[in-house]
C-alpha cells in the first residue's frame, strides 16, 4: 500500500507537472475543510477546481492592465459620474457593458479640458478589462511617433498588426497637439485598418467642424470623420473643467488673499480655445 508521504508526494509532483500552482498549494488545506464540513467529493473537487480558475483569471485580468498602459489610479471609484448629464450617463453604463466591443463600434468623448474625458474612458477601459477584454490606452502625441517610427523602418503593417490585438484602442487628445501631415497620415492608416475591426476610443476638445486642422486635409478628414462616427457612441461632456471647479474651491477654502484673482487667472488658463482664445501655433517640424 503506498504510503501518504509517497503520495504526497507524487500528487504534488502531478500538479507541478499539469501547471496547477494554485491546486498544489491548497489541496491540503481545502481536504481538512471538505473532512469538518463532510463535502462530497465533487464538491472537494469543485471548490479545487474553482479556486485555480479565480486565480488564473486574477493573474490574466492584472497582465492585461499592466499591458493596457491604463493608470490604475483613474479607476470608475474615483470619477465623479454626479457630473456628468444624464444622457452621457445612460452613455456611460452602455460603454460599460462592452457590447460595443464585439460590434467593433467606436466612442467619441468630446469636451472642453478638464470635463472629464480621459478619466471616463481610463475607467471604462479598466472595467472592460476586468470582464475580460484586452484594451490599449495612448496619447495621441504617443501614437503618432510608435507610427512614425515603424514607418521609417518599414515596419508599420507589423505595428497596426500588433495593435490589432486589442478590441479597443483608446487614443487620448486627438488634435491637442497640432501634427504635420505626414504625422497624420500614419494616424489616419491605422482608423482604416481597424475600421469594422476594432473598437476606437477617443478624447478630442476640438469638434468635427475643426477636425481639417487636425487631418490638414478636406478629403482625409471627412474620410477620417466617415469611419469614426459610422458605428459610434458619441457622448458630449459640455460641463465645467474639474480642475477649475476644483482649484476654485481650494481658493475659497483658504480664504487668502487675492483670491479673486488667484480664481480669474485659472479661469483664463481653462478657457476652451472657442471662447476667443487662439489655439497654440503648429508644433516645427
Amino acid at each position: 500500500m503506498i504510503q501518504a508521504a509517497n503520495i504526497k508526494a507524487e500528487l504534488t509532483q502531478s500538479l507541478k507537472h499539469l501547471h496547477l500552482p494554485t491546486i498544489r498549494e491548497c489541496y491540503e488545506e481545502v481536504a481538512r475543510q471538505a473532512e469538518r464540513e463532510t463535502l462530497s467529493y465533487e464538491r472537494y473537487l469543485h471548490e479545487l477546481v474553482q479556486r485555480e480558475c479565480d486565480e488564473r483569471s486574477g493573474n490574466r485580468t492584472t497582465k492585461m492592465l499592466r499591458e493596457s498602459q491604463l493608470p490604475l489610479e483613474k479607476s470608475l471609484e474615483a470619477f465623479d459620474a454626479r457630473r456628468l448629464p444624464a444622457k452621457a450617463t445612460r452613455q456611460l453604463r452602455t460603454l460599460l457593458d462592452g457590447g460595443f466591443l464585439e460590434r467593433a463600434e467606436n466612442a467619441l468623448v468630446f469636451g472642453n479640458p478638464g470635463s472629464g474625458k480621459t478619466h471616463m474612458l481610463q475607467a471604462v477601459g479598466q472595467e472592460l478589462i476586468r470582464k475580460g477584454h484586452r484594451m490599449l490606452f495612448t496619447s495621441c502625441e504617443m501614437l503618432v511617433q510608435e507610427l512614425l517610427i515603424a514607418k521609417r523602418e518599414l515596419k508599420l503593417s507589423k505595428l497596426i498588426k500588433k495593435y490589432s490585438r486589442f478590441e479597443g484602442m483608446i487614443i487620448d487628445d486627438l488634435g491637442y497637439i497640432r501634427q504635420t501631415r505626414e504625422e497624420m497620415e500614419v494616424v489616419f492608416t491605422l482608423l482604416a485598418e481597424r475600421y469594422e475591426r476594432g473598437s476606437v476610443l477617443l478624447t478630442s476638445n476640438l469638434p468635427f467642424s475643426k477636425w481639417d486642422g487636425i487631418f490638414k486635409d478636406p478629403m482625409t478628414t471627412a474620410a477620417a470623420i466617415d469611419r469614426l462616427v459610422h458605428h459610434s457612441i458619441i457622448i458630449e461632456l459640455n460641463i465645467p473643467s474639474y480642475r477649475l471647479e476644483h482649484a476654485k474651491t481650494n481658493v475659497q477654502s483658504l480664504g487668502c488673499e487675492g483670491g479673486d484673482a488667484a480664481s480669474a487667472s485659472i479661469g483664463r488658463e481653462e478657457l476652451p480655445y472657442g471662447a476667443g482664445l487662439r489655439p497654440p501655433p503648429p508644433a516645427s517640424s
